[in-house]
């Protein structure tokens, strides 16, 4: 079954879709550059926890191309240090963009003396291989909450944590994949996920360009779908996960766990091992970016409220633990207490 490829290294420059236009045009576009990068991070070209990670790793190693190769170790790693801080100023809540720079930081240090030029290599030879793993970490995730939907009539979903959202199979949507690759389609609702609508723009489009039966609500539709029992589970990504389980996702992703557990159906996270954030020990010291107000008033060019009106516009929310059925992982599934799961997880 043939996947859209969200982001790739191709004739020496990073080709991704442009997710911003669409449903209506899939559009690739090539990076350059780490200011094309940043842009493509902060404005949404590329988006989805794992994506931004692999895309900041690759925008790194663009911010030093360039550079001369006569430069010292230190003059080397004060540069890469002064680029990770720019592109870490993309976007705040997703923890896998600072993963991959911490990431590609301690690839340079531990080559120690090595000429400039070879850091060069190693360093687009880590995102390379960032981006590798994180095709294999997603099917991985597929192979293990297939095995918790299979049976399932339909499932629901909120925001986008598909192929668009990775390199390929997604994280949410990496289950209803495998199923398909087994020969079963599990039909999916998708919310549209207010304000910038990457349910319906996004996962519709990739679901339907799979050929995977795929049905768009609005996101005030959730609890009847559930109430009238059309969906047998929810699952969901996630941008940054705190040792407790607490879980940071697009906005109205508490809200949609909430109806869950009303409607005693299981709440299912599915994310990489690099979203969890073992600094942050709960859900509210997770930073929450917040967006500018014309997404919201003046959403796809159209004025939808007053002048001068008041706007709040967070990016994400935090659904507590106690909500979660289970977190599901490459390395296998974790269940409640998560505190202790997590932590036997990364170490």
């Amino acid at each position: 079954m043939a996947r859209l490829k969200t982001i790739e290294w191709q004739n020496d420059c990073v080709r991704i879709i442009d997710q911003t236009v669409l449903p209506t045009e899939l559009l690739y576009i090539n990076i350059k550059s780490i200011e094309e990068m940043y842009e493509g991070i902060k404005i949404l070209r590329v988006r989805g926890a794992p994506a931004i990670g692999i895309a900041a790793a690759f925008g790194l190693f663009l911010g030093i191309r360039d550079c001369s190769n006569d430069l010292s170790m230190q003059e080397f790693e004060t540069l890469l240090e002064t680029k990770a801080d720019y592109l870490a100023h993309s976007r705040p809540t997703a923890v896998n963009l600072f993963w991959a720079l911490n990431r590609m930081k301690a690839k340079s240090k531990s080559l120690g003396n090595a000429a400039t030029y070879l850091k060069k290599q190693a360093l687009l030879n880590e995102a390379l291989l960032i981006l590798e793993e994180d095709r294999k970490m997603c099917k991985a995730i597929g192979e293990f909450s297939y095995e918790l939907v299979k049976n399932c009539k339909a499932i629901l979903t909120h925001c986008n944590a598909g192929g668009l959202a990775t390199s390929e199979y997604g994280t949410a949507l990496a289950c209803v994949y495998v199923a398909a690759e087994k020969g079963r389609k599990i039909p999916v609702y998708s919310d549209e996920t207010r304000p910038l609508l990457q349910g319906s723009r996004i996962t519709a489009f990739e679901l339907s360009a799979a050929q995977i039966p795929v049905t768009v609500i609005c996101d005030n539709m959730a609890a009847t779908v559930m109430a009238r029992g059309l969906v047998d589970a929810v699952i969901v990504g996630a941008d940054r996960i705190a040792a407790n389980g607490d879980t940071a996702n697009k906005i109205g992703t508490y809200g949609v766990a909430l109806l869950a557990k009303a409607h005693n159906i299981p709440f299912y996270i599915a994310a990489p091992s690099s979203t969890f954030d073992a600094s942050i020990s709960d859900g509210s010291k997770i930073p929450i970016e917040e967006r500018c107000r014309d997404e919201i008033v003046n959403g796809f060019g159209k004025q939808t409220a007053p002048d001068n009106v008041a706007v709040f516009n967070p990016a994400f929310d935090v659904t507590p633990n106690d909500l979660i059925t289970a977190i599901i992982t490459e390395k296998g599934i974790l269940y409640p207490q998560f505190a202790k799961s997590i932590a036997n997880l990364i170490g």
